[in-house]
This record gives structure tokens, C-alpha cells and sequence, in this order.
């Protein structure tokens, strides 16, 4: 680790809040998205489950993977 690294307790408190807020709408937006998933047929969706699943769960996207599955893999039904 370098020396110029900072700590969170480094960090002024409005990065600590922009940070803290950003993580939460993440978490909220990938269980969202998981849980969407899970209920939701295949056919309703674009793409492979599997995938999409795997993608929720590991990739660190900064919710940009959970907004890809809510706006653009649903196929919602009329």
C-alpha cells in the first residue's frame, strides 16, 4: 500500500456521505434487481438468468448493472 493512499477516516465528511449514500442506492438497486429476478420466468427476460444473476452478484458496476437488468432485460408484460 502506498503512502499516499487515504483512509476512510481521511476523507472529509461530504465524500464519507457521497460514498456511504452511493453504496446504499447500489445495494438497494441489486437486491431489487435479484430479487426481480428470482420471481420473474425466463421468458420474461433478456438474456440467460444464470448470467444476469452472476453479473448482480459479483460484478462491482456502481449500479450500473442492476439499472441495465431493471430498465433494458425486463420484458414486462401489458
Amino acid at each position: 500500500m502506498g503512502k499516499n493512499k487515504k483512509q476512510w477516516r481521511d476523507l472529509p465528511p461530504a465524500a464519507r456521505g457521497i460514498i456511504a449514500v452511493g453504496g446504499t442506492a447500489d445495494l438497494v438497486l441489486r437486491a431489487w434487481a435479484i430479487v426481480d429476478l428470482i420471481k420473474r420466468p425466463q421468458d420474461q427476460i433478456r438474456g440467460s438468468k444464470a448470467v444476469w444473476a452472476v453479473a448482480l452478484a459479483v460484478v462491482n458496476s456502481a449500479g450500473a448493472v442492476p439499472i441495465a437488468y431493471l430498465t433494458w432485460a425486463r420484458q414486462l408484460q401489458d
